[in-house]
């Protein structure tokens, strides 16, 4: 079987905010790609936190099911790294190089541990370098099918000229999304997120360019996504959709064409099942997903009437579940804390400006339930009315059967960390390794 190439294009903290999905953010490289593939308009990453999204995604499974339960760079590790993809498609003949971010393995020896056959060695993990080594790849890429990955560090937060290290931006003429006030400080860190989306889109031009150049584009499936929300309050590292919710767009041959758009529920579990009914291989007996194809090519019925996401450990321990419906959304904090847990928000201006209102006192209720078709910003806990009793044991069934079948390890209780594990006290302030 004359099988496609892969390629495998991902970014760092982006969220949706992209052209293609309506939000006024300088991507038209992303906008051509959904124009000319397919857009999933409700995609969802199985956790929004950097290691255990991308750990779902590549294996399949819940992160909690992959061992994942924590950041790679922390010390956390998958239970079984030969259930990555790339040895499902290793298998099927494909050679897998990386080039740039992976976030799945920590130290000298990740890309041996995780299995890579090549690596292409960057000096940073930014786009300006990322961008062109993958190009040049490209235009000697093997006969043989490849799954090429291509890792972008934007659009994570750095130390730099600007809170995202890629400019300065405009912020006249900005909005700070719904779940953060617009004030000077977020219009800010939203244009400079701007500026690094910017920047990021660039980088993803030049290898789609190259992909194109190489003659190669027409037999090459892409798939185009990020890990989770952006890197401010209330996004990144939340159970609501301002964190969970991801762009995800694919091109290639054999269905993924036309610019369509895809209202079906998806979370990033269903990309490798999805690969394995499209490639026509045999399904690994850990795939928790389910394949996205059928709604692809004209299915009337969705793909997963639930969706499921979750926390444990990120720079801190904040432990919590969630479930999606079309209708609702219901989140329960698996611990007694009943605060915010402020390490796991990345640094911004955004934050100190809740931190100088008083979010450290914020109250964070055990059980949550939202009406999303009349909040969809997921403000106005509906748990506690009375009349709302049936949905919420419904959504709690939900919750706790995904829990049990997955074998989730805090139903034993409180999860701990591997030894030699850098984790922030829930008290402190800041997610960095030193200080409060």
């Amino acid at each position: 079987m004359n099988r496609p190439n892969i390629l495998y294009i991902h970014s760092h903290d982006t969220g949706r905010h992209i052209s293609p999905f309506g939000h006024a953010v300088p991507t038209p490289n992303l906008q051509k790609l959904a124009e000319d593939g397919i857009l999933f308009r409700q995609a969802f990453c199985a956790s929004p936190s950097c290691s255990p999204s991308r750990a779902a995604l590549l294996t399949g499974q819940s992160a909690h099911s992959s061992g994942m339960l924590g950041l790679a760079h922390r010390g956390w590790k998958l239970h079984d790294y030969g259930q990555h993809l790339i040895h499902t498609l290793g298998k099927a003949g494909y050679e897998s190089t990386l080039c740039g971010v992976q976030h799945i393995a920590a130290g000298p020896d990740s890309v041996k541990i995780i299995g890579y056959d090549g690596h292409i060695a960057t000096p940073s993990m930014r786009a300006r370098d990322v961008a062109p080594a993958a190009a040049q790849w490209l235009e000697n890429a093997p006969d043989e099918p490849f799954f090429l990955d291509v890792g972008f560090v934007e659009t994570h937060t750095l130390p730099g000229e600007s809170l995202f290290d890629c400019g300065v931006g405009d912020p006249r003429y900005v909005l700070p999304p719904a779940p953060l006030p617009d004030t000077s400080r977020n219009r800010q860190d939203i244009a400079d997120f701007k500026e690094s989306a910017r920047v990021l889109d660039e980088g993803i031009g030049q290898v789609l360019a190259a992909l194109e150049e190489s003659g190669r584009a027409e037999n090459t499936l892409v798939i185009c996504t990020t890990d989770h929300g952006i890197p401010l309050p209330a996004m990144k590292c939340n159970l609501t959709d301002a964190g969970t919710g991801v762009m995800l767009i694919l091109r290639g041959p054999n269905g993924f064409q036309g610019g369509q758009v895809v209202d079906a529920m998806v979370s990033h579990i269903d990309v490798f099942p999805s690969l394995c009914e499209y490639l026509d291989i045999e399904k690994p007996d850990w795939l928790q997903g389910r394949s996205f194809l059928p709604v692809v090519r004209g299915a009337s019925e969705g793909v997963n009437d639930e969706i499921f996401s979750e926390i444990t450990h990120h720079a801190a321990y904040e432990p919590m579940r969630s479930v999606r419906t079309k209708r609702w959304k219901y989140i329960r904090q698996m611990s007694e804390r009943g605060k915010p847990v402020l390490p796991n928000c990345d640094d911004s201006r955004s934050k100190d400006v809740w931190v100088e209102a008083g979010w450290r006192e914020k109250t964070v209720a055990a059980e949550q339930l939202f009406d999303l078709l009349f909040d969809p910003n997921e403000t106005n806990n509906l748990a506690h009315e009375a009349e709302l009793s049936p949905v919420l044991e419904e959504m709690r069934a939900r919750l706790e059967s995904w829990m049990e079948r997955t074998e989730d390890p805090i139903l034993s209780g409180p999860v701990p960390v591997p030894e030699g594990t850098v984790e922030k006290s829930p008290d402190d302030l800041s997610p960095k390794t030193t200080g409060k």
